[in-house]
């Protein structure tokens, strides 16, 4: 029987140059696609679309094994606390 570990999180990012929802979509998009071009997991803007200096993504990983989808989702907010326009100031796992 196939074992599926599932592990997410809730990032929230603090925009503090973003003085427009396009503003705001400028550092979203890049941060989504820089995201997703590098690690293998789904990641979305999951709340707060309608303030423009609050940004909130969700990052969802799927393995065979715990540790590797904790790992994975470890370095993917560290790669996104590091790569974002943005100040993480918020992580729910």
């Amino acid at each position: 029987m196939y074992k599926c570990h599932t592990q997410s999180a809730k990032l929230t990012f603090h925009i503090p140059h973003a003085a427009s929802l396009k503003d705001k979509r400028q550092v979203c998009l890049g941060l989504i696609d820089k995201t997703r071009h590098r690690f293998n997991a789904a990641v979305s803007e999951v709340d707060t679309q309608d303030m423009h200096q609050t940004l909130t993504i969700g990052v969802a990983v799927v393995s065979s094994d715990f540790s590797h989808a904790r790992q994975s989702l470890d370095e993917i907010v560290r790669f996104m606390e590091e790569h974002a326009e943005a100040e993480l100031v918020g992580v729910d796992v």
